[in-house]
């Protein structure tokens, strides 16, 4: 991977996504930031350049192909390649028992979560596959392997991604594209908040990690910069789990 390696990042706005922005800013890459709202995209691109690094905004909805097909070959226009995908556009959508699930409720998660993904593969992939090389990495969940009630469409969206995710590896591998995925446990952000409900509910879902806490969105972003590197060349079609130890039994 070159000095200054190009890194694409979908849902880059909050959380996880923007953690995983500056990590990359930090090792000299490149860096390109997705997602819907284009006045906070302007902030974080701006933040990055900070950095002393090359960095912009580019608006896009991961629901909607032309939309991704447009954002990959800007990416390509403007720096000639692609070397790093990060997928982090996701959501966890509506809570609740699965017999109250709809298809509006299934297609509010899995067209962000599964076709959002599967969109973004597409054309990074078809930009990495002509130029021989590359790095893609999803952010599945926890619950990309395990089961939780009341998230049943999250859970279903995280499994379809860690499936998508494998699936692709293996038909990048041999024009030199490796495709993995980082399955977070719990992660102090916003969608943390929102799923827990209350600080009472968090505090006893965390007391289930065996370090007793909630990772950071910086900790996530650290392994993401790892694993899309060239240290981590041998390394596709994984699924890497950090999650304090909550999968460990």
């Amino acid at each position: 991977m070159s000095t200054h390696p190009v890194v694409l990042i979908t849902g880059a706005l909050t959380g996880i996504g923007r953690a995983t922005a500056l990590a990359f800013a930090r090792e000299n890459a490149h860096v390109v930031v997705s997602g819907r709202r284009a006045e906070e995209g302007r902030k974080l691109a701006e933040e990055l350049r900070t950095l002393g690094v090359e960095a912009e905004f580019l608006q896009s909805d991961v629901r909607f192909e032309d939309e991704v097909r447009n954002l990959v070959d800007q990416v390509v226009a403007r720096f000639g390649r692609l070397d790093v995908a990060v997928n982090a556009a996701g959501t966890e959508g509506p809570s609740g028992p699965l017999t109250d699930s709809t298809p509006e409720s299934y297609a509010a998660v899995f067209d962000t979560n599964v076709l959002g993904t599967l969109l973004s593969l597409k054309h990074e992939m078809r930009a990495m596959l002509a130029q021989g090389s590359g790095s893609i990495v999803n952010i599945s969940s926890t619950m990309g392997s395990r089961g939780a009630g009341n998230l049943s469409l999250y859970v279903a969206s995280k499994h379809a991604v860690e499936g998508l995710t494998k699936s692709a590896a293996i038909e990048g591998a041999a024009s030199g594209v490796r495709v993995n995925a980082i399955a977070p446990g719990p992660v102090e952000t916003a969608m943390l908040n929102r799923i827990a409900g209350n600080a009472d509910r968090k505090t006893a879902f965390l007391t289930s990690v065996p370090l007793k806490r909630a990772g950071t969105p910086e900790e996530i972003a650290d392994a993401v910069v790892f694993v899309a590197s060239d240290k981590a060349s041998y390394l596709t079609g994984e699924i890497v789990r950090i999650n304090g130890g909550k999968t460990a039994s």
